[in-house]
């Protein structure tokens, strides 16, 4: 029985001690004692604050004003409620401009190469035979622009079988062997030395039977230095008349016969023409 009561005793008393735990407020600390001798600051309540004034950048924030410690033993002064001073406004600066990426220059078109037309040779001919000048002449005109730099030529032997090309006779056999020499370092060949005669020391270079092959050793000749001459044999004494010329670029000798009249065309040595 009396176990009971010490229970039901110490039940009550632990139900009273946890309610009164519960029903406690926060404990309430005490604020800290100052110092002696040191001023204390307390701030007034404002009902509205002022507008911050813009602060220069370059100027010096303001310092609060502190009241210097009394000398001991002084009756305590009041104490001036120093309003806070207002913190410095941060003036907002302008962003600096993002620097503007360099936009490189268009690279510049490669120049179109236009390829040089590579010159076509001149190609020289010989139209005719005409029977006189004036014939020769009609026939340069009637050509016009197919032709450029024309020339007439007679030929006095027209209706000769056979054409020799030799140089001059030399003033003795000497001076013609020394010719000979020239003639063998420049290439040519097919030469000898006439004997005798009329034509004793010239120097005979071939014998043709048609004037078109006379005339191209004609021309070799005169592009080495050497200045022969061509002997028609065996015609009637009858002349003809020949135009030499040169075809104009893109003119085709066909066309410049028919153009001119010419019964004939012959190819030319260009040389002939200089």
């Amino acid at each position: 029985m009396l176990t009971r009561a010490l229970i039901v005793v110490l039940v009550i008393l632990n139900l009273g001690v946890a309610l009164w735990w519960l029903l406690r407020g926060e404990p309430v600390s005490e604020p800290a004692a100052s110092p002696v001798g040191v001023a204390q600051l307390e701030v007034l309540p404002a009902t509205q604050a002022p507008p911050a004034a813009a602060t220069p950048l370059n100027a010096a924030p303001a310092l609060p004003a502190v009241t210097p410690p009394a000398a001991p033993g002084a009756p305590p002064q009041a104490t001036t409620a120093v309003a806070d001073a207002p913190a410095p406004t941060a003036v907002a600066s302008a962003p600096a401009p993002a620097p503007v990426a360099a936009v490189p220059a268009p690279a510049a078109a490669p120049a179109a190469v236009t390829a040089t037309p590579t010159p076509r040779p001149a190609h020289c001919v010989s139209l005719g035979p005409f029977a006189d000048r004036a014939a020769a002449q009609a026939a340069q005109s009637r050509a016009g622009g197919a032709l450029r730099g024309a020339r007439l030529r007679e030929v006095a032997d027209a209706g000769a079988t056979r054409y020799r090309v030799l140089l001059p006779p030399a003033a003795s056999r000497e001076e013609a062997q020394a010719t000979v020499k020239r003639i063998v370092a420049a290439g040519v060949s097919d030469y000898y030395i006439i004997a005798q005669g009329e034509e004793t020391n010239a120097i005979a270079l071939g014998q043709y039977r048609n004037r078109e092959g006379a005339d191209r050793r004609l021309a070799a000749l005169s592009a080495a230095g050497f200045k022969a001459t061509m002997v028609a044999s065996g015609g009637d004494g009858s002349a003809q008349w020949w135009l030499d010329a040169t075809l104009a670029d893109g003119t085709d000798a066909a066309v410049a016969r028919q153009r001119s009249g010419a019964a004939q065309q012959r190819s030319l040595e260009c040389a002939r023409l200089r």
